[in-house]
């Protein structure tokens, strides 16, 4: 497929090392506003968790955005009596914002969130960021909706959920099964490509950063999960589905003008088998096919359409040539832009002139065959023009496929804008090196870390038990991502990391 860039190729997925020993592998994000109730039980029992079934190192961040009430006190004390555990503070509301903060700032190479009500059962835990340790995915969400879940909840909840996921699959033909449940992962690398793109901060942000990733090529895998409806929750169904319903719009509009620069994340995270140079295998012969099939079919009737309206005012020769020509054009723009994936206008005009030459090639064929029919017949019925008219158009279909294929619209490497990104890995270095994309402004693709570079970052803190604030409303709203990692400062009130000698 033919595209006007092309992000280049960085080295393929790997298993993540586990690195030195207290450095997180895993930072599983709690955001919460105002849950001095559920919180301490939701923590510990993650936390008993984790030291019992996760086989790496962890750390579990509390992500407070402006509460109210004694939450802020009790994320400190939980901080301060167990280690694994951090608490942030944000001054503005909202779980996207939370969520891009918090994770923009982790040094864990795997990122993860749940909801504190732990509606989701934990043992879903390590299946869900498994894949993302291997190097087998790009995200992972868990699903309430697969077949081997086990759900329980009400009827108005389990059709509010259904309905939003068929307007997902209905208007953004999104294809994973549950954009909402409070339960999923990202490789770090990942996000810091994949956050700047989405706009939400708020309960809208897992559905555009999921749409987006899905669009962009990158792996989802997906976890049945066992789920229990909280009957408690404070989520307010009205006012979030009509903000969904707002972001279903303009992701949709943004998608559909083309302005969210998708080719930037296309496939830059491992090896697709799609990209290999594999003999005697045409790449998107399939999809080709489909497409020409679809446009070809349009085509047909277009013409027919022309043809028998020329016929009014003219002879059969006259009618076939300029029902073809229109007809022609037509079908040369369309299998262009929908079925070789040609966009811009850059060729348009060498294209349409090399189709022209195969439009004569079929005027050719169209033509011969009126002869052959006038020639048997000094007067055929117009129902029999037709028909021979359908055979003719049949074989320079065939005829006019594998010309678009191989001379029109060939995919040469030629053809394709030169990357400047240069992914090189030698025995004598465990760094990739990458050069910067041309694309302005937006950073370079993130390189991948090795074991060394997981090191754990030490904390500057504040003057003992002094609680800093951290502002995200101004690094949200402004969407700078230049600066999106941005420095969190831990209110926990100690000055060095207990984890380390």
């Amino acid at each position: 497929m033919r595209t006007d860039s092309s992000p280049g190729t960085l080295p393929a997925r790997e298993h993540l090392p586990a690195g030195d020993a207290g450095t997180p592998v895993l930072d599983v994000v709690i955001p919460v506003y105002n849950e001095e109730k559920d919180l301490q039980p939701c923590v510990l029992r993650l936390h008993e968790h984790l030291k019992r079934t996760f086989p790496y190192a962890f750390r579990i961040t509390i992500a407070d955005n402006a509460s109210t009430d004694t939450t802020p006190l009790v994320s400190r004390r939980l901080e301060a009596e167990i280690v694994e555990v951090r608490a942030f503070r944000l001054e503005q509301k909202g779980r996207g914002r939370a969520l891009r903060t918090v994770w923009s700032a982790s040094d864990a190479p795997v990122l993860a969130y749940m909801d504190v009500d732990l509606s989701t059962d934990l043992n879903a835990l390590l299946p869900l960021v498994a894949p993302l340790i291997s190097g087998h995915s790009d995200l992972a969400i868990g699903s309430r909706l697969a077949r081997s879940s086990r759900v329980v909840r009400g009827p108005k909840r389990e059709f509010i959920s259904r309905a939003y996921n068929l307007i997902l699959r209905g208007s953004l033909q999104a294809r994973f099964s549950d954009a909402q449940c409070g339960f999923k992962a990202i490789r770090r690398d990942v996000a810091q490509v994949l956050l700047p793109l989405v706009e939400d901060t708020g309960w809208f942000f897992d559905t555009e950063m999921l749409v987006i990733a899905e669009r962009a090529g990158l792996r989802i895998h997906e976890v049945p999960v066992d789920w229990v409806d909280d009957p408690d929750s404070t989520v307010h169904i009205v006012k979030t589905a009509t903000e969904d319903l707002k972001g279903v719009w303009r992701v949709g509009k943004a998608l559909a003008s083309g302005s969210l620069p998708l080719d930037r994340i296309t496939r830059p995270f491992g090896d697709d088998p799609r990209d290999r140079e594999i003999q005697d295998v045409p790449k998107g012969l399939a999809r080709q096919l489909v497409g020409f099939c679809v446009v070809g079919g349009l085509s047909t009737l277009f013409y027919l359409v022309l043809y028998s309206a020329f016929r009014q005012f003219g002879g059969s020769q006259i009618a076939n040539a300029l029902a073809l020509l229109v007809s022609a054009v037509a079908n040369t723009a369309a299998n262009r832009r929908l079925t070789f994936g040609v966009r811009g206008r850059g060729g348009a005009v060498r294209h349409q002139a090399q189709g022209l030459v195969v439009f004569g090639i079929g005027l050719a064929l169209t033509s011969g065959s009126l002869a052959a029919l006038n020639a048997a017949s000094s007067d055929p019925a117009h129902s029999t023009e037709l028909a021979v008219l359908i055979a003719a158009n049949l074989a320079a279909t065939v005829l006019r496929f594998l010309l678009f294929r191989a001379w029109v619209f060939p995919d040469r490497d030629d053809d394709r804008p030169r990357s400047t990104v240069v992914a090189a890995h030698t025995p004598a270095s465990s760094a990739f090196s990458t050069q910067r994309l041309p694309q302005e402004p937006y950073e370079p693709l993130p390189q991948r870390p090795t074991a060394q570079q997981y090191a754990p970052t030490p904390y500057t803190p504040a003057s003992p038990y002094d609680t800093t604030e951290f502002r995200a409303g101004e690094a949200a709203e402004q969407r700078s991502w230049k600066d999106a990692t941005v420095r969190l400062q831990p209110v926990r009130p100690t000055d060095t990391d207990p984890r380390k000698p």
